[in-house]
């Protein structure tokens, strides 16, 4: 893309530019297409003229031959550019799609504060909108193909007639394209209101039922209804600036088209012209209203795919949080020296090749801190290595860490399905044991975000896709706090067993998970306060064995 070009002209010119083929086709058969349609009233003229005003048999059905062969350019080339042009534009949007997804899951993380409900409005509707430039583009050019026949038609029949619409078409246009930053500005806001109204849609249904828990419904609601509303009154507003443009537009062409064939009327009724011209400038003032019209909202069509483009494009031109990581560390060793990071001031942790880690945090924030830091290694001091190496700086494609973090997302399947997301084929039966969740079934139906499913199973179920990983280094962030004691003993035993030779943390205040443990680091103020066996330390801290009374 050109640096010089704004974000969302770049898009919209890449889209041209490699969608060429079918686009140059499809505007060239559209083309076709509109010349044939403004020579339809020019022939009529013919056959009044030459046929029916001489009563030559032969003549009229000469031309009505001619006009017969006429529809069928015209019908045949409407089909082919309508089908190039269509296909076209479900290929750039998908392009579009497929490249603001990638994007957004990019392994280094793509630096961006829009919420995830607008990351997906931008995913669908905005880039289904950018790839409509392939279909405003021929129908413009079309379009202006067909007003200069009809003015070069009016031109030979009457000079001032073809002066008129040439003139007045430019002016019309000129006129109407001050709109066009206005419109563009009214829909760029009424799309980011939506965004953030999906957003936070996505967000209320989400945790229902915990806000049900809390008895929040009631604030959520209203906070819902306040953001839709804002969201109404910019769809009201960019209606309103569209409707009145369209207005304007629709008002101006019939008027010009109108002044046509005014004027035509006097020019037959002085006999400048004849009875088979009078009706080929009114069949082309008639048919030139569609054009006109097309001219004529062609700033609404570039404003509404330009806000699009605009989004798009702030996703598609967003920087990564992380580097491009080239490091590949021999061992699975994690060390934390000095790191500060939100809550955690100056944290030390140590985590050997194959050993499983308990770490217990006093205050939430500080381990969700820490899974976040783990999570994208961003914005902290201190070092923070991967087997000797910057974390940042390891090539995260090889996946040599896999953070799980407490809210974690299923997806429409089977349980198989999540839990082997790459169709890979490869036996998991120990993983699904391992994590207990043998009980929901390899086959069970998966609603979106497994809604379907309760919460400690929905917590089994993302527990086993994690182990599937099979990382050199596992992190879970509290896998098992909506599963029973019975349960969660099972599962420790089962992560226990099947990471043996693998490291393994789990930040957690579980009494099964942590007694699994090799080792329990006790976290508060930020800093390594405790560390020891589960067991020593229940028996010696008061403290430690308050934390994870359940």
């Amino acid at each position: 893309m050109s640096s010089n070009a704004k974000p969302g002209t770049a898009i919209l010119r890449r889209a041209v530019a490699r969608n060429g083929k079918r686009l140059w086709l499809g505007t060239v058969l559209a083309g076709i297409y509109q010349i044939s349609a403004a020579l339809i009233p020019v022939l009529i003229g013919v056959i009044i003229d030459r046929a029916v005003e001489t009563g030559s048999v032969t003549a009229l059905l000469t031309w009505i031959a001619v006009l017969v062969g006429l529809f069928g350019v015209l019908a045949v080339s409407y089909r082919f550019s309508a089908r190039n042009l269509q296909r076209a534009i479900a290929e750039e949007g998908h392009r579009l799609r497929v490249e603001v997804a990638a994007k957004i899951l990019h392994p280094r993380l793509v630096r961006t504060d829009r919420p995830a409900g607008d990351l997906l409005t931008i995913s669908t509707t905005d880039a289904d909108y950018t790839s409509y430039v392939l279909d405003h583009l021929p129908r413009v050019i079309s379009a202006a193909l067909a007003v200069v026949v009809s003015a070069v038609t009016l031109l030979v029949i009457s000079a001032p007639l073809g002066v008129i619409v040439l003139v007045a078409t430019p002016i019309m246009l000129v006129t109407l394209n001050l709109a066009a930053p206005l419109i563009a500005n009214r829909i760029r806001l009424q799309q980011d209101q939506a965004g953030r109204t999906t957003a936070l849609a996505t967000d209320l249904v989400t945790g229902l039922r915990p806000l049900r828990g809390i008895g929040a419904q009631d604030a959520a609601a209203e906070r819902y209804r306040v953001v839709s509303r804002e969201a109404l009154a910019a769809t009201l507003s960019a209606a309103r600036a569209q409707n009145a443009f369209q207005g304007a537009s629709t008002m101006l062409s019939t008027l010009l088209a109108g002044g046509i064939a005014i004027a035509a009327g006097w020019f037959a009724l002085t006999d400048r012209i004849t009875v088979g011209q009078f009706i080929m400038v009114i069949g082309s003032a008639q048919f030139l209203i569609e054009p006109f019209g097309t001219l004529a909202i062609v700033p609404r069509w570039y404003a509404a795919a330009r806000a699009s483009a605009d989004r798009v494009a702030s996703v598609l031109n967003a920087g990564l949080i992380l580097p491009e990581g080239t490091a590949d560390p021999a061992t699975s060793e994690l060390r934390l020296r000095g790191v500060k990071h939100g809550p955690l001031a100056g944290l030390d942790l140590h985590v050997r090749p194959g050993e499983f880690v308990g770490v217990v945090a006093y205050r939430p924030a500080e381990a969700e801190a820490l899974v976040r830091l783990l999570t994208v290694p961003d914005a902290y001091e201190g070092d923070l290595l991967l087997g000797g190496q910057r974390l940042e700086e390891v090539d995260r494609a090889r996946r040599l860490m896999h953070v799980e973090p407490h809210q974690t997302d299923l997806f429409t399947g089977s349980l198989a399905s999540n839990v082997d997301v790459h169709g890979t084929g490869v036996e998991f039966a120990e993983v699904i044991r391992a994590a207990a969740a043998d009980e929901v079934g390899l086959d069970t139906p998966i609603a979106e975000r497994g809604s379907n499913l309760s919460g400690g199973q929905r917590q089994r179920v993302a527990l086993a896709r994690a182990l599937f990983a099979r990382s050199p280094l596992l992190v879970l962030h509290d896998p098992t706090t909506a599963v029973d004691a019975v349960t969660e003993h099972a599962i420790a035993g089962g992560i226990r067993g099947l990471r043996e030779g693998h490291s393994t943390i789990v930040i957690t205040s579980s009494p099964a998970l942590l007694a699994a443990a090799d080792r329990v680091v006790v976290i508060e103020d930020g800093t390594v306060v405790a560390e020891g066996a589960h067991a020593d330390l229940s028996a010696r801290d008061d403290t430690y064995r308050q934390a994870i009374l359940r």
